[in-house]
């Protein structure tokens, strides 16, 4: 994402490990600055990017936070999975500062930040949309206003809850089919030409459970985590949600029983032991 903009913008980049900043800096044609509120005081429009909405906050606050360095009229564009409660927050402590605020979570994956075809789900009012999107276009194909700060997090939480329950649904069917005799490659053919699809049986079941390769691209634990603010959405808004909730306690299972840094799909690499079957073809 970061490349993108670079390759349109005069960028100025800032990353909790300083070498990794100076490398991309050096890369990229840009600049590198040692903290924050440098980066904040030259900018005016700050993009953050992290695991959780409180690393977000805490980026804001100190001596040498963002918050110290934000000028008014800037424009913080928040493209962290967050949650809605504290997107809120945020945009009511920069508002103080004439600080415009957008919550922007993307989906699309590495293959869609390195094309630059990312979905981006926006949370803002309708004027401070418009004065992000040219910006997010820069590494985004569908960017939808969705309605007020939070809105966006809100509609990627849900996403990202539904994508655990294609997991592991699709991983307890198919660990049954193999165990009644089917060839694994043969049901995930059949599903994609029938009612039963879905983008984990399309593309990541696929590329990295049939083939074994089972490849990092996005953590059970970040997953754990968005599953756990889409329950809160359906809460606050007075939605039973049993099916999520049942997902939400698998998925923390299985992240209790996998290592940390385990891939969201190992979730049926779990599935795989207790049925005692490999899914493969």
């Amino acid at each position: 994402m970061a490349a993108h903009l670079a390759r349109r913008d005069e960028l100025i980049v800032w990353n909790r490990t300083w070498s990794r900043a100076a490398a991309f800096a050096a890369r990229h044609g840009c600049r590198a600055m040692a903290t924050p509120r440098e980066l904040a005081a030259e900018a005016q429009v700050v993009i953050t990017c992290l695991p959780t909405s409180r690393e977000v906050e805490a980026l804001l606050a100190g001596a040498d936070g963002l918050e110290a360095g934000l000028r008014s009229g800037a424009l913080f564009i928040d493209c962290t999975s967050g949650d809605p409660a504290t997107s809120r927050r945020v945009a009511q402590r920069l508002s103080r500062y004439g600080v415009a605020f957008v919550d922007a979570p993307v989906s699309g994956g590495v293959a869609g930040a390195e094309a630059g075809t990312l979905t981006i789900m926006v949370g803002a009012d309708p004027g401070t949309f418009e004065r992000a999107r040219p910006i997010l276009a820069a590494f985004g194909k569908r960017i939808e206003h969705l309605g007020p700060v939070g809105a966006g997090h809100a509609m990627k939480a849900v996403n990202n809850a539904l994508l655990a329950v294609n997991i592991l649904a699709l991983g307890e069917g198919l660990a049954a089919l193999v165990k009644a005799g089917v060839s694994a490659r043969t049901a995930v053919n059949i599903l994609n030409s029938s009612s039963g699809r879905s983008f984990v049986s399309e593309t990541l079941v696929p590329e990295r459970v049939l083939t074994g390769s089972w490849r990092k691209t996005f953590r059970l634990a970040l997953l754990d985590k968005d599953v756990g603010i889409a329950r809160e959405v359906l809460r606050e808004n007075g939605v039973d949600g049993p099916i999520l909730d049942l997902a939400g306690t698998l998925v923390s299972r299985a992240r209790a029983e996998l290592e940390e840094q385990a891939d969201n799909l190992e979730a049926i690499k779990l599935i795989e032991r207790q049925a005692g079957t490999e899914i493969r073809g």
